[in-house]
């Protein structure tokens, strides 16, 4: 899993990556349309099917909720560029399809947006903000420190119960509701959150009274919580993978985070095109502004792209679950057992 460390890339090579990667960052209205077409008209029909066979199979119904949330991500990952303005060359419209995108996807647009540029523009720093836009961890030093009970409570949340299934209906359902960022320069974002808060509530009863409760309980909250779950493990692998970057703010440079701290997450070209290609996520971290239907077209086209990227599989990926702490001086995530192996080699020296 991965390529090299970061110490070991060519700093030349490195520069020369964001030029690259700027020759795609133009919007193409055609093919923002064709995905808008491709995404919505499948999740309305899937969702209509689900309710239809309500009646007839529970069971039929909830595996077409995990099929219909990949559709979900696509509308998701179309919020997600319109956050960027990179989705069309149209602020208004961005943010027009944007704020609809998120009444389905539950996902806050604007205050969310805002927390996910935060996380761009400090990803992989190791400093008291690093869980803004990002999953919490913490460092060998840092966990050591920890009371008793502060490291059961590390421990139980970044166990795999909690941080993939757990965590994610949590976090879409109620941490996303509320405005817990308190930082100058967040007043707009956090009463737009409560704006769409008030407005997902009366859409929503407005779907219970037209079509009964079971249309939201039976239909469209399980391929939330489907949906939930696929988006926080796409973004833990991309962010928490072996062989990650952190640093402190001091020492923290841009480039190193974007292509060192984030995965090309290599999958069959259906998957990646179920995901909005969110799986080139070095390209999209060099520049957030290059829309995900250029994504890949970007990476195949520069093939020193695919040289520098850490790229993972799915069954690799499967061993980004043990990765609990960031070892400093390895400069790679560790597991607890790991952990906890060092520290009774230390005790006996």
């Amino acid at each position: 899993m991965g390529n090299l460390k970061y110490s070991q890339y060519d700093p030349a090579i490195l520069q020369r990556l964001p030029a690259i990667v700027k020759a795609y960052q133009l919007p193409d209205s055609k093919k923002a349309t064709i995905q808008i077409l491709n995404s919505f008209l499948p999740f309305v029909a899937i969702w209509t099917a689900m309710y239809l066979l309500l009646d007839v199979s529970l069971w039929l119904t909830f595996l077409l909720a995990a099929v219909n949330a990949f559709f979900l991500v696509r509308i998701f990952i179309i919020q997600h560029d319109c956050g960027h303005q990179s989705f069309t060359t149209s602020r208004k419209a961005n943010d027009i399809i944007g704020e609809i995108c998120s009444l389905i996807s539950f996902m806050p647009y604007r205050y969310w947006a805002k927390s996910h540029n935060f996380h761009h523009g400090h990803n992989g720093i190791l400093w008291e903000h690093r869980d803004i836009g990002d999953i919490n961890l913490l460092t060998v030093k840092e966990f050591r420190q920890l009371s008793r009970l502060e490291k059961i409570r590390y421990i139980v949340f970044r166990s795999a119960p909690v941080l993939f299934i757990i965590g994610p209906v949590w976090y879409l359902l109620v941490h996303s509701r509320i405005p817990l960022i308190n930082m100058k320069g967040w007043e707009h974002a956090r009463r737009s959150l409560m704006k769409h808060n008030v407005l997902l509530l009366a859409v929503h009863l407005g779907i219970i009274l037209l079509l009964g409760y079971e249309a939201f309980l039976l239909v469209h909250l399980p391929i939330l919580v489907f949906f939930a779950i696929i988006a926080v493990w796409f973004f833990y692998v991309q962010h928490q993978h072996e062989t990650t970057y952190k640093q402190w703010k001091d020492k923290w440079d841009y480039i190193r985070a974007a292509v060192q701290g984030s995965t090309y997450y290599k999958l069959p070209r259906l998957f990646h095109w179920l995901t909005g290609n969110i799986g080139y996520h070095h390209i999209h971290h060099l520049n957030p502004l290059v829309p995900n239907y250029e994504l890949a077209r970007c990476h195949h086209e520069n093939p020193i792209l695919d040289k520098v990227a850490n790229k993972i599989t799915f069954w690799q990926s499967l061993r980004c679950i043990f990765n609990k702490l960031w070892d400093e001086e390895q400069e790679r995530m560790i597991s607890f057992r790991e952990y906890l192996r060092r520290r009774k080699l230390e005790r006996r020296g």
